[in-house]
């Protein structure tokens, strides 16, 4: 006894809860790690071709850390200032570093999600492509970029909708007195292939080439050409979103123990998992609206995390946080140089790691489904 709590005082951080612990903390810092050694090759390799010295000299240049005319370009989207004339520092500040930053919000809004809809549905197998959440953001992406193309500035509402959509019509089927893990997966796979569907049948709709180019793209999740832009589109829905996620961190411990416990303790369940719900939703329509469909990282990366920092959700979505775009930025690296020459979309890399390592998780383990 002893000795257990020796080991457990030494793996706590002072915290009045116990639950961020040494695990955690060296877990988040190492992913930090990861994504900034991930994020400086994917600067450095490119058609202009840099030296790295040339790429760090950018990357830390104080003329743009500390002018507020240029970070007003690249968040709000006015002009460049006249002095931002050095061809290296405009590659590597308004082409590379960009799609790192996507990559990280993509990554740290698609785990969050994840884990979210693992925990208010108790089930392990969720996740925003496996309940239809994905396709149904797809469908609405897709219609707004064939379809409906002048309204592309509104992508993430229209994401969300869809997703929103698709979330709902997976819950109302998957409803008999309640939900379980088996009914919301099977209600998962068929609202997303029927959204698959839909989004095949609008590909007749479309006349421009180059957005049947741009669509197929973003449906096997690509951050090739992303930029300011589309940093601008997710950077606050990305940060409202991963905000309230760990502010209901707790609430996700309660539903975890399922609802006559939670109801028990004073927890209004159908509300909460509503509310939380619509976090994950608007999490994972963010990652969609700017990079497509990212296949099993949502899945995957709770999975992650939970084995590594344990269950206490409080950890799980902080672990999220970090290891999200670690992995993330980890991946474009691999689509991008994979092949010399050819860039391969990032969804293209986490479906072909992901898979594996689902299957792996469901032979080491004897049963899986419901938390």
């Amino acid at each position: 006894m002893a000795a257990a709590r020796s080991v457990g005082e030494r793996d706590t951080m002072p915290d009045r809860d116990g639950w961020l612990t040494r695990t955690l903390v060296t877990f988040c810092l190492a992913s930090a790690a990861v994504t900034l050694v991930a994020g400086y090759v994917q600067t450095t390799y490119g058609d202009y071709p840099m030296t790295r010295l040339e790429v760090l000299s950018a990357v830390f240049d104080p003329a743009i850390w500390f002018d507020v005319d240029v970070w007003q370009a690249f968040l709000l989207g006015s002009e460049l200032p006249a002095h931002m004339d050095d061809v290296g520092t405009l590659v590597v500040w308004d082409q590379r570093v960009p799609r790192v930053l996507v990559g990280i919000i993509t990554g740290a809004t698609l785990a969050v999600s994840g884990a979210i809809f693992q925990a208010v549905t108790r089930n392990e197998l969720a996740s925003p492509f496996v309940l239809g959440v994905s396709s149904g953001a797809g469908f609405a992406v897709l219609a707004t970029l064939i379809v409906f193309s002048g309204l592309a500035t509104l992508l993430p509402l229209f994401a969300t909708i869809g997703g929103a959509v698709a979330f709902l019509t997976v819950y109302a089927i998957a409803w008999k007195g309640g939900t379980s893990p088996v009914r919301l997966v099977l209600a998962g796979v068929i609202v997303n292939m029927v959204f698959q569907s839909l989004q095949q049948g609008l590909f007749f709709f479309a006349d421009d080439l180059g957005v049947v180019q741009t669509a197929v793209s973003w449906l096997t999740g690509s951050l090739t050409a992303t930029g300011w832009e589309e940093v601008r589109i997710a950077l606050i829905p990305g940060i409202v979103a991963i905000a309230l996620a760990l502010a209901g961190a707790r609430q996700l411990n309660v539903l975890v123990l399922g609802e006559r416990t939670a109801q028990s303790l004073g927890m209004n369940v159908e509300r909460t998992r509503f509310l939380l719900s619509v976090v994950a939703i608007v999490a994972a329509s963010v990652a969609i609206a700017v990079a497509g469909i990212v296949s099993f990282f949502g899945l995957v990366v709770p999975h992650i995390v939970r084995n590594t920092v344990g269950g206490d959700y409080r950890r799980v979505i902080l672990g999220c946080v970090f290891a999200g775009p670690a992995l993330m930025v980890v991946a474009d690296v691999g689509a991008r140089l994979a092949l010399s020459g050819t860039q391969l979309p990032v969804g293209v890399v986490t479906g072909v790691v992901g898979g594996p390592y689902f299957l792996y998780l469901m032979r080491r383990n004897q049963s899986m489904g419901e938390l």
